[in-house]
């Protein structure tokens, strides 16, 4: 029975960013050229839906290019490898193609520019994250220092050197990091930093909608999985600009509609690795069991699209 009248702020933009949209496009067309099984390193986004779909056309996900064999097509994932990933890629004569999300290679360069320069830089970013482990992984051990928090920035010691320079991952908050970079600039000066945003657009972009919402929406779900920066942070920016409540799901199964009972208002959103059709079965199972009217809110328009490798265009 649906008693209870519900309203859905559907935030725009949400879901699939350029540069997961590219990733998936690249397994999709590596299968069709080499045929299965093409070998991917790590999740080639952090979504297990769209992990099983390619794991379903022949895609293999690994953890490490051991497990991949001789002279075989292998994937790295939209997050991004370390020089030594993918010199060991060709040491084995493995066919490597890199789904590096090209905002996230623009970060890459930017690191291995200041060190050239002899610059030390200092990484805003996640401990553990691949796109961390990449980015680190683009200049020899010492020569960049994870910051993680404004406190850490307070404190950070970087070594002495030519210069000092900072990069972010791409999937951050976009107002944590702008107070952790107010820090460094304020404590060293003459830092440097990248000629534009290291944050990537579909980032700014669902967070700024959830921010418009926040304010309107009693309870926030979060489309999304629990090891995606960028759906982590929506989460973040949900309870920090008004939402009461706020929950990261991966899907509709995992949805507690017992805590919607009394919410008149809910926002729903979902991080950049997220295919609409999640979202979809969450509002079919809302739609179910409330009185729901869906009112889609957010203006911000996205037309950005990345190339594939030269390796997978047609000749």
């Amino acid at each position: 029975m649906r008693s209870q009248k519900k309203t859905i702020l559907l935030a725009a933009p949400r879901g699939f960013c350029a540069g997961v949209e590219r990733a998936i496009e690249i397994v999709e067309t590596a299968l069709q050229k080499f045929g299965p099984p093409v070998y991917v390193r790590h999740e080639i986004v952090h979504n297990k839906y769209v992990v099983n779909l390619l794991a379903q056309k022949g895609a293999i996900f690994v953890e490490e290019l051991d497990e991949v064999p001789e002279g075989a097509p292998v994937i790295f994932s939209a997050h991004g490898v370390s020089k030594s990933v993918k010199e060991r890629a060709d040491a084995a004569n493995m066919i490597a193609i890199d789904a590096t999300c090209p905002l996230v290679t623009k970060v890459h360069n930017e690191t291995s520019r200041h060190h050239r320069k002899g610059k030390h830089t200092l990484l805003i970013g996640h401990a553990g994250h691949p796109e961390v482990e990449g980015t680190m992984g683009q200049v020899p051990e010492g020569a960049m220092s994870l910051v993680e928090t404004a406190e850490q920035a307070l404190n950070v010691q970087p070594p002495l050197s030519n210069g000092l320079a900072f990069a972010t991952q791409t999937t951050l908050s976009v107002d944590d990091t702008s107070q952790i970079i107010s820090i460094l600039q304020h404590r060293f000066p003459e830092i440097t930093g990248p000629s534009g945003e290291d944050i990537c657009y579909a980032t700014t972009n669902r967070q700024n909608a959830v921010k418009k919402l926040a304010p309107q929406a009693e309870y926030f779900i979060i489309v999304g999985a629990d090891n995606s920066s960028n759906s982590k942070r929506l989460v973040e920016v949900a309870l920090k600009f008004g939402a009461d409540g706020a929950v990261l799901i991966p899907d509709a199964a995992s949805l507690d509609l017992d805590i919607l009972r009394d919410v008149s208002v809910i926002g729903i959103s979902s991080g950049a690795s997220v295919p609409d059709i999640l979202v979809d079965e969450v509002i079919e199972k809302l739609q179910k069991e409330f009185d729901i009217s869906v009112k889609t809110e957010g203006s911000a328009r996205e037309d950005m699209v990345f190339n594939l490798p030269p390796i997978l265009k047609k000749r």
